[in-house]
């Protein structure tokens, strides 16, 4: 393995490609870094405790992707992770973290940059047809709470019978359930036991190609 690639790609991605600001980030002399490509070296422990957002597979073996499997930030830019649906079944717990072999791709979009967005999802299927379109990707906002539905407006659900669904959502007049409304009338509200979803997240973007 040639670390001194994995080191250029480090010092570019922090630093624009100067060392010396990279070594500054470390908290060591730009020496070091010199020295460092000089041996095919660095110091990975050093490296991972300071670049907190780095995949350590990668820091160590230099294959998959650079950035761990969440919203990463450098500058001011996200990097967002486009996942499938298997990705998200369970996105409802708290310690929730998308693995890299259930992530289609990463895209930094200057448009969410300001937003909290935890994953990109596409969407299936005709039911949200004429807001969604199958292929559209959503971007989407982990509910940690169910408290922070926000009622009418389309959110992701993770549910343990139905899979991933996308739909609006409303108070049900059944207790413990919600109403999940598909803006094609072809399809008709139901109700999905509170019991029955996994996680909730809140579609706060699209990207739509015609």
């Amino acid at each position: 393995m040639d670390k001194s690639l994995i080191l250029k790609e480090l010092i570019e991605h922090y630093s624009d490609g100067k060392n010396a600001d990279f070594a500054q980030k470390l908290g060591i002399k730009p020496q070091t870094i010199s020295t460092w490509m000089a041996r095919n070296t660095f110091d990975i422990e050093l490296i991972y405790a300071k670049c907190e957002d780095i995949d350590a597979n990668w820091l160590i073996t230099g294959e998959g992707e650079m950035l761990k499997n969440q919203i990463a930030e450098d500058s001011g830019k996200k990097i967002i992770p486009l996942v499938t649906q298997s990705a998200v079944a369970g996105f409802g717990s708290m310690d929730f973290l998308i693995k890299e072999a259930d992530v289609k791709a990463y895209y930094s979009i200057p448009k969410f940059n300001h937003c909290k967005v935890d994953f990109m999802i596409e969407i299936s299927g005709s039911s949200m047809y004429p807001k969604y379109n199958s292929g559209d990707v959503v971007a989407c906002t982990i509910l940690h709470e169910r408290s922070f539905i926000q009622w009418n407006k389309c959110h992701i659900i993770a549910t343990r019978e139905q899979g991933i669904l996308c739909k609006r959502l409303r108070p049900s007049q059944t207790e413990s359930c919600i109403t999940a409304v598909s803006d094609n009338d072809n399809y008709p509200p139901f109700d999905i036991p509170v019991a029955d979803i996994t996680g909730i997240a809140l579609v706060v973007g699209v990207i739509r190609l015609e």
